[in-house]
């Protein structure tokens, strides 16, 4: 046997033909063989004799891999050096951490299965398939249907292989050669002239591109946009500052300002539009701890965790705060007053009156009378006369 034969390609017009020839080489013991069609052929894995595929093995090992992984991963990170409570849910909440468990999964197993179909099946890079220019592959590229015997097969003779490929009754026989090996050294001088020149050539053109090009008109308008950026000096307004303060006397479409800013005291007798309901003492409470408790405590005693740092505000349980109209404490919330600054911006004007609420709640809590104590009996004694 010649060692530079690849096989012997054989050439047929149907796909019965090619169906019937397949049988027949898998039945005479031939196992080294292959079919080239221009389309699928239905039946044809039955005909050939060919055992289920074993790319699944390759996507499952990668997928359950990647989901291995990327779950100690997430552990490792969130539990050991980065431990963080969010929300009062433990470090690791599984639930948390399927949909990056999933994507995980499904990207590694996807790419794996590529590179194993192209590396594996396909052999690559070797791309010097001896099939590669001709004229068997290019028939069967286009309308033909063809059917090789490698010359790897055990019972591969090539005058025995010869009479067995024609009597299946091909249109054609052609025998496919190895191609010559041609080695070339990687360090031969026009090769390293043409990494050089390769090298230079980028370097100076990404160069012009990111430092020439890019600010040359029209190109210019990503880097010279007309716009104030946050923190920095301004060349057009004659101040120098970039940021600016809403124009005064301008009011928001849809929105009344307050009309008693910088007063001592409202002009007017303003009253809360909220009852207090659950809801809205709920509301009040969430608010109240967020930005009111910092500095009047969480029962509002003026008992202030930042005692030390800022003046300790006094107690809303006095009789001049109990005695405050509801209104005249949405004043101070909104103005301000002596250290305590406007909380407008914070708080919004219904989360202001939920908060006055809950206020309320607290001093009657605090100061509770009789008949808040007072026990209603919904039975009566028996043994009452």
């Amino acid at each position: 046997m010649d060692n530079k034969v690849f096989g012997i390609a054989a050439l047929f017009d149907t796909p019965d033909q090619i169906i019937i020839a397949a049988g027949k080489t898998a039945s005479a013991g031939f196992k080294k063989f292959d079919v080239n069609t221009p389309y699928p052929v239905h039946g044809m894995d039955k005909a050939m004799g060919l055992k289920s595929s074993t790319v699944g093995f390759i996507t499952l090992f990668f997928g359950f891999s990647a989901a291995a992984f990327i779950l100690l991963f997430m552990w490792w990170t969130l539990s050991r050096n980065y431990p963080m409570i969010i929300g009062g849910k433990p470090f690791f909440a599984l639930p948390a951490f399927i949909p990056i468990t999933f994507e995980s999964t499904v990207l590694l197993a996807a790419i794996s299965t590529l590179f194993g179909i192209l590396m594996i099946y396909f052999k690559l890079p070797a791309n010097s398939h001896p099939l590669h220019d001709s004229a068997y592959m290019k028939a069967v590229s286009s309308d033909k249907y063809g059917l090789v015997i490698e010359s790897d097969d055990p019972l591969f003779d090539l005058d025995i292989t010869d009479t067995f490929i024609k009597s299946l009754n091909p249109s054609s026989i052609e025998l496919i050669y190895y191609p010559e090996t041609e080695i070339y050294s990687l360090f031969q001088p026009r090769f390293l002239l043409f990494l050089v020149m390769v090298a230079l050539l980028t370097s100076v053109s990404t160069y012009i591109t990111l430092n020439k090009l890019l600010f040359i008109t029209p190109f210019g308008w990503m880097s010279e946009q007309d716009k104030e950026l946050p923190q920095k000096k301004s060349i057009f307004f004659s101040d120098g500052f970039g940021m600016r303060k809403p124009v005064s006397g301008t009011v928001a479409r849809g929105f009344f300002p307050y009309p008693y800013m910088g007063q001592i005291s409202p002009a007017v007798v303003l009253t809360n539009p909220l009852l207090p309901s659950e809801g809205v003492l709920a509301l009040g409470k969430r608010k109240f701890l967020t930005f009111c408790s910092p500095c009047h405590g969480n029962f509002a005693e003026g008992d202030s965790r930042l005692r030390g740092q800022f003046p300790s505000p006094p107690t809303l349980h006095s009789d001049k705060i109990r005695n405050y109209p509801d209104g005249m404490i949405y004043h101070i919330i909104t103005n301000g007053q002596n250290a305590m600054p406007s909380y407008a911006l914070q708080v919004t004007r219904e989360e202001r009156w939920a908060i006055i609420n809950y206020i309320r709640v607290l001093q009657r809590a605090k100061d509770a009378r009789p008949s808040d104590l007072s026990v209603i009996n919904k039975e009566p004694d028996k043994n009452a006369k």
